[in-house]
């Protein structure tokens, strides 16, 4: 099969979908089909170049950082992305587009749609769906709700990684056709077997919606003797450092760290906690990084979270440090507990997340588009 691939995001830049599309990409490869994806430039990176198999083609914009993009810059990108891929859907005969993210690829992949007559399979990811993040695009959603709505009903199929997410797509626009399909992982990229240390690890982008701030009043006063890092960067980072300093929580802030890196590959293996109490999230992979990687996680319960780690953590309410601080406080003292947990997480991310299951699901979508296309 023949697939162009469409993602605003793609490693070097960007957080979870960034990951997701890389991931889905290699794992089709691997299978014998072919990719080319389109995606932002940035500065210092190579305008064309192949990534596990994949094709990677970047276009000009006005993205200036590497974590995160503002509407401005996604519209800065459309332009070059229709050009880009026009170019390749005339050199090459698709069998169908692959799109990460409703806004903006799949404004694209309509217009591509229209010239060239390729099905056309859309991943959200979250930001995309209206309802989902507080913090960001919600001005932007407002404005464009007709046009969203009407996109979304013109997408051959809509796979949302959580059926939380899939049931705030459906509230926003009813005659979506959607399906859920899991977030896959490179099982092989982190060990569960090194020893652990004392020590709590956060892995996230520095949003309030995240939560970070919870953990931290959780842990204010305890004798709780953990170490803390806290890895990551974004707009809230600033107003955490400063609650740190005010709760004297003496959190280590260790800033942006590649995926790739030693550095993190340690922290993940060897935390003996994770903890994630995000607010509002789909399918975060950080989780099943952490999973993989063998540590007890705590977690909250009413978000895409509970589906990516069920019975295999503990789960308490979102924005509830006292929930947050019996947890911690219960697994601090109870080591075997820990290890418990820690040995679920990794069985359930083994059975459920490999990338080799989760592409064939795609796959199965992919020939279902094509038929009905056809």
């Amino acid at each position: 099969m023949r697939i162009l691939t469409l993602s605003y995001e793609f490693p070097p830049l960007g957080g979870g979908g960034s990951k997701v599309a890389h991931g889905l990409s290699a794992e089709l490869v691997r299978g014998g089909h072919d990719v080319d994806i389109v995606t932002m430039g940035f500065r210092g990176v190579p305008k064309e170049e192949t990534i596990d198999g994949a094709r990677v083609h970047r276009v000009r914009c006005l993205r200036r950082a590497l974590d995160v993009s503002h509407a401005h810059e996604l519209a800065s990108y459309m332009p070059g992305a229709l050009s880009t891929a026009s170019r390749l859907c005339r050199q090459n005969r698709y069998d169908l587009m692959h799109c990460h993210f409703i806004m903006p690829d799949g404004i694209v992949a309509l217009r591509l749609r229209q010239r060239f007559g390729l099905p056309l399979v859309v991943t959200a990811h979250g930001s995309d769906v209206p309802g989902y993040n507080p913090d960001r695009f919600i001005n932007m959603h407002r404005i464009i709700s007709p046009a969203w709505r009407a996109i979304v009903r013109s997408i051959d199929t809509i796979v949302c990684p959580s059926k939380y997410l899939e049931d705030l797509l459906l509230k926003a626009e009813p005659r979506a056709n959607t399906l859920t399909i899991p977030n896959g992982f490179d099982l092989d990229r982190f060990r569960a077997d090194r020893p652990k240390r004392n020590s709590i690890l956060i892995l996230t982008r520095m949003l309030e919606r995240k939560g970070v701030q919870d953990v931290l009043h959780a842990i204010a006063g305890t004798d709780v003797d953990y170490e803390l890092n806290i890895v990551g960067t974004g707009p809230f980072l600033d107003e955490l450092v400063a609650l740190d300093r005010k709760l004297d929580t003496n959190a280590n802030f260790l800033g942006w760290l590649d995926n790739d890196s030693d550095e993190l590959r340690q922290l993940i293996e060897e935390s003996a906690i994770f903890a994630f109490p995000s607010h509002a999230e789909n399918f975060p992979l950080v989780l099943l990084e952490a999973m993989a990687g063998g540590a007890a996680i705590i977690t909250t319960d009413q978000t895409g979270c509970k589906e990516v780690v069920d019975s295999a953590a503990i789960r308490v309410p979102a924005a509830d440090p006292q929930a947050l601080r019996r947890a911690i406080e219960s697994l601090a003292r109870d080591p075997q507990r820990r290890r418990q947990l820690g040995r679920e997480a990794r069985r359930r991310v083994e059975e459920h997340f490999g990338w080799p299951t989760v592409a064939a699901r795609y796959l199965s979508t992919y020939r279902d588009a094509i038929a009905t296309g056809t």
